[in-house]
Order: C-alpha cells, then structure tokens, then sequence
C-alpha cells in the first residue's frame, strides 16, 4: 500500500448513515415504560405501554437491563454463512443495546449497506420500510462513547459509528455497527469509536462480503441481508 492510499485510509468516516437521528438537545423527556422480562430473560413489550427510548432514558434502561441480562455472544447468519460475535463485558451499555435490539428483532431484516474494501463491512440499516418502522418504535437515541477501556480496532472487532448528526463527542448511532476488516487492525480508530466485541467465528465470510462489488457510495450491488440472534 503506497502513502497516498494509507492517508486516504486513515481519513475514512465510520459516520452512520441513519438520516432519522435528531439533535439530542430536541428530544422531549419520556420514560421508558412496558418492559417485562419473562421466565426465559427475553424482553416483553406491553401493547398498552409501548417502549419509546431517547436520549434522557436510554442509559438508565440500559444500566438496568445489562444487570438482567448477561448474554454476550451473538451470530449474525447471512447468504454467505455465520458471523459469530462475542461482546465485551467491560464496555456494558454497548453490549445490552446490541442484546437488546437483537432480542427486540431489530436486526432481521437489514443489511451489511456499507462496504470499504480492505477496510470496514458496516451493517444495521436498510432501505426498507420495516427497517424505519422498527426504529420508530423503539425510539431515537444515541450512546455516549466508551473508549477508555482499551480496546482496540484488531481485525474482526465490533464497533459503533458515530451519528451522521453535528457530533464532536463522537455519539454512537446505537442501531448501526461496523466490523474491522482490515489487517492487522484500524487502529486510527481507537479512541473515537467504541469496540465492543469480537468476531470469534466466521472472518471468512467477513472476508466475503468486504470483497462483493459495491457502486460509488460503498453500498453492495446486491443487498446482503442479516439474521441476528443470542447464542446461549
């Protein structure tokens, strides 16, 4: 790799691209009602009190629900095969949102959008209705970074982009994530982003779908789809 393709690697964004977040300071100040946690630890909505969280409530839900639910592996299954992660512990609010949107269902459904070759395959969002709709249910927030842990940007490490939102304190879109690529690491990356996990199984197929043909936004040619569910 020459200098040229190195400093342009290095100014890569990790930015989301969710349109739908909002200025945290517009946010209106609701409460976060109608969980349950059932006999199996899998969270249950209220149809009369439906789930709404922002950017006041969302910490205090996740503080509390990490305490109940101590699950730390997930796979992402795709046409290409399985993606198994393995969530840090020490990086709390980002493991309970990633274990509470995929218990939630979020994930089914959306897809690997961005793909920077020898770089980053970034999923979470799609242009499919069902994708906003879930969304809007659950709610508009963001995550404050957690980035003095130490964990680095290896290869195959999980990690959250930043808001797409005016943003200098680095706040993560909590529906998006990204997985490093690139060998041995990015580590221009730490310090700015929170990695919260690892791939533990399946950089093959990480492998495979860095390599797919994308057009001039970075977005695949042919939609690559996800399933993500708990390993117990």
């Amino acid at each position: 790799m020459n200098q040229c393709q190195e400093e342009n690697k290095k100014n890569r964004s990790t930015k989301s691209s969710n349109s739908n977040q909002e200025n945290p300071q517009s946010k209106k100040d609701e409460l976060v009602t109608g969980i349950e946690t059932s006999k199996n630890n899998q969270p249950e909505s209220k149809e009369l009190e439906p789930l709404l969280l922002n950017d006041q409530n969302a910490i205090p839900f996740l503080f509390e629900y990490q305490k109940n639910h101590s699950e730390n592996k997930v796979r992402i299954s795709t046409r290409f095969g399985d993606i198994d992660l393995e969530l840090y512990q020490n990086t709390p609010y980002h493991r309970a949102n990633f274990v509470f949107l995929t218990k939630q269902g979020y994930f089914n459904g959306s897809t690997f959008h961005r793909v920077v070759p020898g770089f980053i395959i970034q999923g979470g969002n799609s242009d499919r209705t069902e994708t906003a709709e879930k969304r809007r249910k659950i709610g508009k927030y963001l995550l404050p970074p957690d980035t003095r842990k130490g964990n680095q940007h290896h290869r195959g490490v999980i990690s959250m982009p930043s808001s797409e939102i005016e943003n200098p304190h680095k706040l993560a879109s909590p529906y998006e994530f990204f997985i490093v690529q690139q060998s041995p690491g990015a580590y221009h990356l730490d310090g700015s982003y929170t990695a919260f996990g690892k791939v533990i199984k399946g950089m093959d197929v990480v492998d495979k779908i860095n390599q797919q043909q994308i057009d001039d936004r970075e977005a695949p040619l042919t939609n690559i789809h996800m399933e993500v569910s708990i390993l117990e």
